[in-house]
């Protein structure tokens, strides 16, 4: 099969399109023959040589896949070769065949095409697992997403709006901002000219937010704290600002208010399928009726995933980047 390598870690340029040896599926996985793959910065990462895959997993980037199953390995259960499904991977999506084990495989939603389906898995399990698992979002309550025009942040905007949030974004530019408004969200801050603190402040009547999804770190630290309501929570789940900051201890006491830190690659495979589960139970219904819906800015054949990594680092994109098998 095809893969994509990365020989010298590098710009985009070190994603090499190659030929490598076929996965065999072992007892509790599944093969899949890969249609499409989505980008993640996870994957820049690595490129970069910055994050390497935990121990076991595949070498190759690509953290999301959606295909067809090929072969069963032994002890796998109610799922058939054939089948379309997309699926969580610690690595490997970015091929033409990857092994997954079969308690990270979705369905394909109805009314979704099989493509499109491969820009569900990373974003429905990080939103789900932090802001409704974690944070335990409610009915009511009002949801910060920083970035809301990522693939996640667009994630974000629709599950909240569905379980009756009200959700507040940030983005840095107009056109971003206002697809974020298409999708639902009530409260839009440029965060190149105004003050997020602030504008949640009025906009929460002095409230501040309920959760917060945050995908800085250290950058974004004290003004989230500061933009938080009391007894609010804070989920840290990127650092593409920094990794170390101060935090205001006697703020968050007097707040009453909590911070997490969680990522999703490196976690055992016990919480990976609790979280899959969580997703099918929770999300792929309202998936099935239209609710909600992955959003797709292109679609680029693999073998062009530099090409890929290009337009997501210059973060002109609204939602996913695909790659997809041709």
């Amino acid at each position: 099969m095809r893969a994509i390598t990365i020989p010298e870690p590098g710009g985009p340029e070190a994603l090499v399109w190659s030929e490598v040896p076929d996965p065999v599926p072992g007892e509790g996985e599944v093969l899949v023959e890969v249609v499409a793959s989505a980008v993640n910065r996870a994957d820049i990462l690595q490129r970069q040589g910055f994050y390497d895959p935990p121990p076991g997993a595949s070498p190759y980037p690509g953290l999301e896949c959606s295909g067809r199953v090929a072969a069963l390995g032994t002890g796998v259960s109610g799922w058939a070769v054939g089948d379309e499904v997309c699926a969580l991977l610690a690595g490997g999506g970015y091929a033409e065949k990857v092994v997954v084990p079969a308690g990270q495989l979705l369905p394909v939603p109805k009314g979704l095409d099989l493509r499109e389906a491969a820009a569900l898995p990373e974003v429905t399990c990080t939103v789900w697992s932090n802001v409704f698992m974690v944070s335990h979002l409610r009915p009511g309550e009002t949801l910060l997403v920083h970035g809301g025009s990522s693939g996640i942040g667009t994630m974000a905007i629709q599950l909240a709006k569905a379980v009756g949030a009200k959700v507040a974004v940030t983005a840095g530019t107009r056109a971003k901002l206002d697809r974020c408004a298409e999708l639902g969200a009530d409260i839009l801050v440029n965060y190149k000219e105004q003050d997020f603190v602030e504008e949640i402040r009025k906009a929460t009547d002095g409230a501040g937010a309920d959760v917060i999804l945050d995908n800085m770190g250290a950058k974004y630290l004290d003004r989230n704290v500061r933009a938080l309501a009391v007894n609010g929570r804070l989920a840290i789940i990127g650092m593409q600002g920094g990794i170390k900051g101060e935090l205001n201890i006697a703020m968050l006491l007097s707040k009453r208010a909590a911070v997490s830190a969680t990522s999703l690659r490196a976690r055992p495979l016990s919480e990976k399928t609790s979280i899959v589960a969580a997703v099918r139970e929770h999300v792929w219904p309202l998936l099935d009726g239209g609710h909600v819906r992955p959003v797709v800015d292109r679609q680029i054949p693999m073998g062009d995933a530099a090409e890929a990594h290009r337009v997501v680092e210059e973060s002109g994109h609204v939602g996913k980047v695909l790659l997809v098998v041709e």
